[in-house]
């Protein structure tokens, strides 16, 4: 199976690396086959052994697609994608703002063909779905310093969701859910550990996930790929939208996580001069503790919210969430009061296609309303100090957690060791240090005293700029304050 997955990315690979002659990037590629995958799959599931009634009306479907040739062919292409883009539900949203970037007929055809030849609704779940994860991580590879937004390592997910442990019958949301991979570890896990019955198997193909994207090229990935697994009905499980924008009403078991890198949250405006610019938001939501444009912040406050009592959470966040003060203080004590945040995950540099990210998994369980703080100690987990990865000869590997899983003890968490990388801290240690900062360490880092290992000029001068734009804004923040009074 993975030689012919392999073989198939390749095949398809090759045919985008012609295409960039003619200006196609690999995200603009990636996005033509999604369009293209899906009418070809659709058009299959219509025949025997499936004989489903097609989703795709006839005069816009594979079909009618690749009976096309020239110059008939890109006006059938072109008007298929904005007419789709209308439709209602997963549909709508994989054809979404859909444009035709492949301006070539010829290439066009030529990659039609390379489609046709397949059969793609007969290969296996995991195959199909190997084959495109193959093309994101190419893609990711490419883009590097955008990617970390969408392409989270697939070994930590897969941990993640082994931690989380999702039972059936039970819902998973990921807020800023990208190309979905936390959907499709879930549903592995799901089929993999469970024998699930009809009922069971409906819940998890129609009611099980929910995620939200801002980004329509990410959402659209998403939707494909949640296709290519059985995943979804009629209605779309996936919400084009900024999740932070308001609190749905909606409540999940579970929320499995990696929002977007960036500290800031932003808009992209037009100024009377006509220009775009960049304006920072803030989010003013009466269920947060705190009002800040901080994102990340935002998002543990979110999450705290869409949880159910007694949900869990596993949310990758970057260090300034762990230490960062004013608003940042704020959230930290609203969470370790209401919800019980039992263990810390510090994972190591080398691991994101953004390079230099310094991130973290917090792993908390909402609780009701108590007088009484909920966390009653911390465990935290060091997997950065003295941890060296990189993206091609060193890849984080799921066998690199797997000491991590036996220390958490999923199966019971009560029951815990300290080990010299995991370690416990009480909530009276933790409330009394500055700014109840979660960022804590005690080994040695080796290569402290090597400036060799130090991170890339580039690295340093992004996080002198960001720490500087922190400092300027809790400064903006005294002097409001000031002026308040």
């Amino acid at each position: 199976m993975a030689n012919e997955s392999n073989t198939l990315v390749q095949k398809l690979w090759n045919y985008c690396n012609v295409l960039r002659d003619d200006g196609v990037s690999y995200g603009d590629y990636v996005e033509q086959l999604t369009y293209l995958l899906f009418l070809k799959m659709a058009d299959e599931l219509t025949k025997p052994p499936y004989k489903r009634a097609s989703i795709i009306p006839v005069a816009y479907d594979w079909n009618t697609l690749s009976s096309k040739e020239g110059d008939e062919l890109e006006i059938q292409y072109r008007h298929a994608l904005e007419n789709l883009g209308k439709s209602k539900g997963m549909l709508g949203v994989i054809f979404r703002k859909s444009q035709n970037k492949i301006q070539d007929p010829a290439k066009l055809k030529r990659l039609i063909k390379l489609i046709d030849e397949e059969t793609w609704s007969g290969l296996d779940v995991d195959l199909k779905g190997k084959i495109y994860e193959g093309l994101l991580e190419k893609n990711a590879e490419d883009i590097k310093s955008g990617a970390g937004q969408y392409f989270t390592p697939r070994a930590l997910i897969k941990g993640m969701v082994a931690i989380i442990n999702p039972q059936p019958n039970s819902t998973i949301c990921d807020p800023a859910c990208g190309t979905g991979g936390f959907f499709l570890a879930a549903h592995n896990y799901l089929t993999h550990n469970f024998k699930l019955n009809k009922d069971e198997l409906n819940f998890l193909r129609l009611n099980t996930f929910k995620g939200w994207e801002i980004v329509d090229s990410a959402a659209r990935l998403c939707a494909m790929n949640l296709f290519l697994h059985g995943i979804g009905g009629e209605e779309s499980p996936i919400v084009v939208s900024d999740s932070l924008a308001s609190d749905t009403g909606e409540r999940f078991d579970y929320v499995l996580t990696n929002p977007p890198f960036g500290k800031k949250s932003s808009i992209t405006i037009i100024n009377e001069e006509g220009k775009t610019d960049r304006e920072t938001i803030s989010y003013e939501r009466t269920d947060f503790s705190a009002t800040t444009s901080n994102k990340q912040l935002n998002f543990v406050q979110h999450i705290k919210t869409i949880l159910k009592i007694n949900g869990k959470a596993a949310v990758v966040v970057p260090d300034n969430v762990l230490f960062e003060g004013g608003a940042g203080e704020t959230v930290r004590k609203n969470l370790l009061h209401s919800c019980d945040v039992h263990t810390l995950l510090r994972l190591p540099t080398g691991v994101f296609y953004a390079q230099g990210v310094k991130a973290n998994v917090i792993f908390f369980d909402k609780k009701p309303a108590s007088e009484k703080p909920w966390t009653k100690e911390l465990w935290i987990y060091d997997l950065r100090t003295n941890m060296h990865f990189t993206l091609k000869t060193n890849p984080l590997k799921y066998s690199d957690l797997e000491d991590f899983i036996k220390c958490y003890n999923p199966k019971n968490r009560f029951k815990r060791e300290e080990t010299e990388r995991f370690k416990r801290f009480s909530y009276d240690e933790i409330i009394k240090r500055d700014k109840t900062s979660l960022d804590i360490f005690w080994l040695k880092d080796d290569s402290i005293e090597d400036s060799a290992n130090l991170p890339a000029p580039d690295v340093l001068a992004q996080e002198i700029a960001e720490n500087l734009e922190d400092a300027l804004e809790q400064m903006r923040g005294i002097i409001n304050s000031f002026e308040n009074k």
